[in-house]
């Protein structure tokens, strides 16, 4: 018998890059770009080698008919670190980015990672196990199974009209239409086919054990940031992270502040300054 291996294609992920020093790697959500952390880019390089990813199938990132999984994408992020040499990374993730990261995690550890920044993300978006009451809000789950599977079904055959519900998800009434347009024409960037299997992936993780179990054995420097117009997760779910995380640093955006779900979007000047006092 002659033994035989199968390896899944490998892609060559798109990446913006400004700065030198400290390599700052982040990671957007779900169907967004690199461009959605311009604001850091350009606010951030001055101290820091700011890198942002286009994941697969992402933006300018290669689009193949496969691997549209947490744990590939994770995957992708580990073989874009090793191919560029990084080290001693402040690695960050914002909404599936964080998934991604935690996935990164529960894989290859914190292997190359000096600190995390986890941005609003619920540890489990989906409420399959019946939660309630305050364990619902620190799960942070979002979605039903039903309004999930709809809601992916939706994105693969009408992308564009399910994006222009999800503007209160995203952001604060405050948004301004321009920038509500650019965040939509990035995300059309993904085809909707490859966007719903994703979603529902991603959504159907449930990261409370290796949040609660696995991450505190890194000692490793954290930063849970939230925002507390809840456009999408309660900050209890924020609140839950960084409790389960010895010596985690919780930052929450208030309602003023521009509290939405791209609180770096809405105000960059507040969420670099976090990242600068965080990362050193």
């Amino acid at each position: 018998m002659v033994a035989s291996s199968f390896s899944q294609t490998s892609v060559k992920l798109n990446a913006i890059e400004k700065g030198s020093g400290t390599t700052l790697l982040l990671v957007p959500g779900w169907s967004q770009t690199a461009k959605s952390y311009q604001a850091q880019i350009d606010g951030l390089s001055d101290r820091y080698r700011v890198i942002a990813v286009d994941m697969r199938g992402h933006g300018d990132s290669p689009k193949p008919a496969s691997g549209y999984r947490i744990a590939r994408l994770a995957q992708d992020l580990r073989e874009f670190i090793l191919e560029r040499d990084l080290n001693e990374i402040a690695l960050g993730g914002h909404s599936m980015g964080a998934s991604i990261l935690w996935s990164y995690i529960e894989q290859f550890g914190a292997d190359r990672i000096s600190k995390f920044i986890f941005i609003d993300q619920a540890p489990s978006v989906t409420n399959g196990f019946g939660l309630a009451g305050q364990a619902l809000k620190d799960a942070g789950a979002a979605f039903t199974p039903d309004v999930l599977y709809a809601t992916a079904g939706g994105i693969a055959s009408a992308q564009a009209t399910v994006l222009d519900g999800l503007k209160g998800a995203f952001f604060s009434p405050s948004i301004s239409d321009d920038m509500v347009a650019f965040n939509k024409s990035e995300a059309l960037k993904m085809p909707g086919a490859y966007a719903a299997r994703l979603l529902v992936d991603h959504c159907s993780q449930d990261w409370r054990d290796l949040i609660e179990h696995e991450i505190p054995k890194l000692g490793k420097p954290v930063l849970v940031v939230g925002g507390a117009l809840n456009t999408i997760f309660p900050t209890d779910a924020a609140q839950w992270i960084a409790s389960k995380i010895l010596g985690a640093r919780l930052e929450i955006f208030s309602a003023e502040e521009g509290g939405s779900h791209f609180m770096f979007v809405e105000n960059p000047e507040k969420f670099n300054d976090i990242l600068r006092d965080f990362v050193g």
